[in-house]
């Protein structure tokens, strides 16, 4: 995160605000100088706020930050440019979180792939709280990736996307 950054000037020195008689004696100028150091990057980052949460703008380990406000999972090995576009999609994500179209969604933003995913539409429910549904209604999701994606990425995502009583065929193409 942001930090101290040794030898940045204080748009607004505090020693240069104090009273006349403060202004000549030296203790309270090299204390007040020592503040100005340590305040510097916090006013500097005040001025400019607007842009940290910019998603084109913000400095990556901001943009981890606003990753976690999100729900985003952003690794930060990966380019800034895919963990901007995981934020930017985030709520979009969340939103179809468990269906097909929220499938496709998560994994087209994570990957950049062309992905591909068909469902048999079928909704199951039990009369009992712990029943379970008929063996040969389980629903049933199929997704294809095409292009050249690392495949523990996409189960990774896919672990998150798919709802845990869907059963899942996963097909990669390069």
């Amino acid at each position: 995160m942001r930090g101290s950054v040794p030898g940045l000037v204080s748009p607004h020195p505090i020693g240069q605000q104090l009273p006349a008689m403060f202004l000549e004696d030296d203790f309270a100028q090299r204390f007040t100088a020592g503040l100005d150091e340590v305040l510097a990057p916090i006013l500097l980052t005040l001025d400019s706020l607007d842009t940290y949460f910019d998603l084109e703008l913000a400095p990556p380990d901001f943009l981890d930050w606003l990753a976690g406000w999100v729900a985003a999972p952003v690794d930060p090995d990966r380019p800034p440019g895919v963990r901007r576009d995981l934020v930017r999609h985030a709520v979009e994500v969340h939103r179809w979180r468990g269906t097909a179209r929220g499938i496709e969604l998560a994994l087209r933003v994570a990957t950049g792939a062309r992905v591909e995913v068909t469902d048999n539409g079928e909704v199951t429910c039990s009369v009992t709280p712990t029943g379970a549904p008929p063996p040969d209604e389980t629903p049933q999701v199929r997704v294809r990736v095409h292009g050249d994606v690392d495949a523990a990425l996409v189960r990774r995502v896919l672990a998150s996307a798919v709802p845990a009583h869907v059963r899942l065929t996963l097909e990669i193409e390069p």
